[in-house]
């Protein structure tokens, strides 16, 4: 037992010197967790806000004026004033402006009159989403200001539903406290996949793989060693990731920190199982580089929910989607940051991935050998 743990702490040791003697490996597991959390943190964002609305008064007085007002002091518009619609479109037309509000010269007769008073709304829709959003966001505004003018006018406003909305888990609708814990498990996945790929294929590539068959290293001892400190260089990622989510970012985590740590541990041994079978399987840098980014990093990075909703998708799709890691993980993640430990959400996405690791596991012990061929 002692010789046992002799071997395994040389192997640990001399793949801990490799990681040292490599500024790529320290560059993937530090450096660029903090380039992709400032990046989504700071330049990637899923809110709408000042958004170029043009906006056409025909007929100028001062209901036109007190609705104009309303998308004056919106955060979500940026109001250009047009003398004529086909100023405005035009000017849609060239991308100047993503949407239009256009009070006919009759609206405010009608408005007062008690009769209908439509509005014209134009919205570039080569953006579906964005589309919605400005849509949206122009219906919000409009009925808050009708709301607004009927109280102004002493009469009560006919609505046959009233929403009374409250938001849970992140009343702010900040797209920062959706994507940076959703990050943490693609920046976790790059590590485990793309690092590890790397350390079986390396040894056949620098021809040391024959050198290490012929010490007294059994195969596990081998693998063990060599996983270890890439598990600790990915927990060390991890770690680093979590501490600017909190104070950077001020992303709350409702979760206690040792629930995170054990399911961040075992999707860390799912990635890494992931990029030794492929390291195992291709015996070639190049290739397993290409073969981890294909298998894990892009699925992870589309097919997880980390930025597209899973519900949204075709069926069919949604089905590959319970074959990536990724995607239990981000559950779990925006779970426990933002809602809590609720244990039946943190129980089946940790029950999967375990599950993972078992198979995987398996392929791994199936597939490696102290053979040549």
């Amino acid at each position: 037992m002692n010789m046992r743990l002799r071997r395994l702490w040389g192997m640990i040791r001399k793949e801990s010197l490799q990681i040292l003697r490599d500024p790529s490996s320290i560059s993937i597991a530090f450096i660029m967790p903090v380039i992709l959390l400032l990046l989504f943190g700071y330049g990637v964002s899923l809110d709408a806000k000042n958004i170029p609305l043009g906006i056409v008064v025909e007929q100028p007085d001062t209901a036109t004026q007190s609705l104009v007002g309303a998308f004056d002091r919106s955060e979500f518009f940026h109001p250009q004033r047009f003398a004529a619609i086909q100023e405005a479109q035009q000017a849609l037309a060239e991308r100047r402006i993503d949407g239009i509000l256009w009070l006919r010269n009759d609206f405010s007769s009608r408005l007062l009159s008690g009769n209908e008073a439509p509005i014209g709304v134009f919205v570039n829709g080569v953006d579906s989403n964005q589309a919605n959003i400005t849509k949206g966001y122009i219906q919000g505004t409009w009925q808050a200001w009708l709301q607004h003018f009927a109280a102004a006018q002493g009469r009560a406003l006919d609505l046959p539903v009233v929403m009374e909305q409250r938001i849970w888990f992140n009343p702010a609708l900040s797209s920062r406290l959706f994507l940076v814990p959703g990050l943490i498990a693609i920046i976790m996945t790059m590590i485990g996949s793309l690092l590890t790929a790397m350390v079986v294929a390396r040894e056949w590539e620098r021809g040391t793989m024959e050198a290490l068959m012929v010490t007294p290293l059994h195969m596990g001892e081998m693998l063990v060693g060599k996983l270890i400190p890439y598990f600790a260089l990915g927990m060390g990622g991890m770690l680093l990731s979590v501490a600017m989510a909190l104070y950077l970012f001020d992303v709350p985590l409702l979760s206690p920190f040792w629930l995170l740590m054990l399911c961040s541990a075992l999707f860390m041994l799912v990635s890494l199982a992931i990029g030794l079978l492929i390291s195992i399987v291709t015996r070639n840098q190049f290739l397993a580089g290409q073969v981890a980014l294909v298998v894990s990093f892009l699925p992870s990075f589309l097919l997880s929910g980390f930025l597209f909703d899973i519900h949204s998708m075709p069926e069919w799709v949604q089905i590959i989607t319970y074959l990536v890691p990724a995607r239990y993980f981000v559950a779990i993640l925006q779970t426990l940051f933002l809602a809590g430990p609720v244990w039946p959400v943190v129980l089946v996405n940790a029950g999967a991935m375990l599950l993972m690791l078992v198979i995987l596991t398996v392929l791994v012990v199936k597939k490696s050998y102290k053979r040549l061929d």
